[in-house]
């Protein structure tokens, strides 16, 4: 059965919020009790009445961490090579119809972005652009990666929908994480905040994680935008998304990203505030339920905030980053995706782990150990 057929007649969204608000105190202590969580678990402790066992959950989820992962945090940063785009989603800076200044980076651009950001320390990259092929092309792909590769030891890509053939010919170039939330998991709010381009095709972005995996890429992302459906039923579909994958393509690691919807050019209003303790359950929820999946905290969130969450569950975290092209080279930033909320340089935010007890981590990764020789 595909993700999708388990969206539409396994789980329903209706069915699912209305279980997630009926929870109550002995639902919530009897699921903390289970060795092995359910998803009927995992959808409790998602629920208004698991408010009330935070502190115990934090505790769980510190304790299975500690256990999977030790005190690490594995940085990355990211280089947005353009921010031209073909849709029109409503949330985002992007959006076709926002006057912004537009602009992809030059293959020479694209290596001083990478001389920078390798300088200080950083040796997992992103690449992030907005839907626009004909620009970003693969060819164009396939440089950007292949100068990339001369700084970093890791490149994942946050791009467009690609097909599983496209997906292995990056793979081959040196690609080897992809990150793509499906924005919602409501497949009608869906429609209604992507109402032109080819993001409109749910089902194509659906899909995306499982022909990255299909494609050989060892690491992929997934999430949901937090504040454009009900945040307890959305994290429970991209819970679910995670189980699916995660037991059906065993070989490749899966990360959970939780992005709140921040500032950007449209002054798109979210459905949801999401609060701090909003987003701190979500992610002790999804540790608990899948103790081994990396959960990604970015500089979308504060410094106090992410200081603070350290010991909960996050095992990945942005630092330095720049959200438009060309950010790490120009003082003057516009054309960007989103406001940065945690500002602080990487070698700021690298002490700041370390006084903390952290061990942070530059590099987990080389592409020798593919080699056959």
């Amino acid at each position: 059965m595909s993700f999708y057929n388990i969206l539409h007649e396994k789980h329903t969204w209706d069915q699912i919020k209305d279980f997630i608000y009926s929870r109550e105190n002995i639902h919530v202590e009897n699921a903390l009790l289970k060795a092995e969580k359910s998803a009927e678990d995992f959808a409790t402790l998602l629920s208004p009445a698991a408010e009330n066992y935070l502190e115990e959950m934090a505790s769980i989820a510190s304790r299975i961490t500690r256990q999977r992962f030790g005190k690490t945090i594995k940085l990355y940063a990211p280089i947005y090579l353009s921010n031209e785009c073909t849709n029109s989603c409503v949330y985002c800076g992007f959006n076709r119809k926002n006057d912004i200044e537009r602009k992809t980076l030059s293959f020479d651009e694209i290596e001083k972005e990478a001389t920078v950001i390798s300088s200080q320390g950083i040796r997992h990259i992103l690449l992030v652009s907005g839907e626009s092929p004909n620009l970003v092309n693969m060819e164009y792909l396939k440089e950007a990666v292949n100068i990339c590769k001369k700084y970093f030891s890791s490149i994942s890509i946050e791009i467009y929908p690609l097909s599983e053939e496209n997906y292995n010919e990056l793979y081959k170039e040196g690609v080897d994480g992809l990150t793509i939330y499906q924005e919602t998991y409501n497949e009608k709010t869906y429609s209604q905040v992507h109402p032109a381009g080819k993001k409109r095709d749910y089902l194509w972005r659906l899909e995306s994680p499982e022909r990255g995996a299909q494609a050989g890429i060892r690491t992929v992302g997934i999430g949901a935008l937090m504040g454009l459906e009900d945040f307890r039923t959305e994290e429970f579909f991209v819970g679910m998304h995670a189980d699916y994958l995660i037991k059906n393509y065993w070989k490749t690691h899966f990360t959970i990203s939780f992005p709140r919807i921040r500032k950007a050019a449209g002054n798109f209003t979210p459905y949801q505030i999401i609060s701090d303790k909003n987003l701190v359950q979500c992610m002790l929820a999804l540790r608990i339920f899948k103790n081994d999946a990396g959960l990604v905290i970015s500089t979308r969130e504060p410094a106090e905030f992410r200081d603070n969450i350290l010991p909960l569950g996050v095992t990945q975290m942005s630092a330095g980053s720049k959200t438009e092209p060309g950010g790490y080279n120009n003082e003057k930033h516009t054309g960007e995706q989103f406001e940065v909320e945690d500002n602080r340089s990487v070698a700021e935010f690298v002490q700041s782990l370390k006084d903390k007890g952290f061990d942070p981590v530059n590099k987990d990764w080389d592409r020798a150990f593919l080699s056959t020789t």
